[in-house]
């Protein structure tokens, strides 16, 4: 059963579109080449901590170095909705 939620996971990634850092799931996380599980679990805690930016912040989580990056580079992406919405948060702060 997980191996079908995986594919149906893995599909829809491919259909509609890259991976969204700041919001996928574990299993979503997981179709990234060289990510497993704990891999998954790190970037979900990373970014509790810390949006991601950019994509090139997945480098920033502990056990994703350049090659995972290269790997994946055209497979993520970082809403720029969400980013849009933090910086208006952070004006209101100031």
């Amino acid at each position: 059963m997980k191996k079908l939620l995986l594919l149906l996971v893995l599909v829809c990634t491919y259909v509609f579109g890259a991976i969204d850092l700041n919001t996928a799931s574990k299993d979503e996380l997981m179709t990234l080449k060289g990510v497993g599980e704990s891999k998954a679990e790190a970037i979900i805690e990373y970014r509790k901590a810390n949006k991601f930016n950019s994509i090139e912040d997945i480098k920033k989580v502990k056990g994703i170095g350049d090659k995972i990056y290269k790997d994946n580079k055209n497979s993520m992406s970082v809403d720029k909705a969400n980013k849009d919405k933090d910086k208006k948060e952070e004006k209101k702060d100031k």
